[in-house]
């Protein structure tokens, strides 16, 4: 039985100055940058955020802007299957992640355990 959990929020800036976002998403949110963060390199930044709340992070990237979540579990194939039987689907299987559009349309990831505390608060599916 899989366990899931909301890990991310992915800010996704069509741009080429990614420290440019990152400082607007910053201010906006409240949340320092963390330049120190293992996330924050090369076209990824990371925002300070508490380790209980989902880790938000802003990716520079050459499709449209939008925002996508990931949602990080302990079984990766059987949470995608949990969520084709809702009704997404799979359209592209990355080495560390699977990439699912909802049935309406956004676009999330499933990956494994990123936050600490995993699997606390997460959901035990049957």
């Amino acid at each position: 039985m899989p366990r899931s959990r909301l890990c991310a929020i992915l800010i996704d800036c069509k741009t080429l100055e990614v420290d440019e976002a990152a400082r607007f998403w910053a201010k906006a949110l409240g949340r320092p940058e963390d330049l120190n963060h293992q996330g924050s390199r090369g076209n990824h930044r990371m925002l300070q955020i508490p380790p209980d709340e989902p880790v938000v992070q802003i990716q520079r990237v050459d499709h449209e802007s939008r925002v996508h979540l990931d949602i990080e579990t302990d079984d990766i194939p059987a949470e995608v299957a949990r969520l084709e039987k809702l009704g997404a689907n799979v359209v592209d299987r990355l080495e560390r992640w699977i990439v699912m559009p909802a049935p309406t349309g956004q676009r999330f990831c499933v990956v494994r355990g990123q936050r600490p505390g995993f699997p606390k608060n997460a959901n035990q599916w049957h």
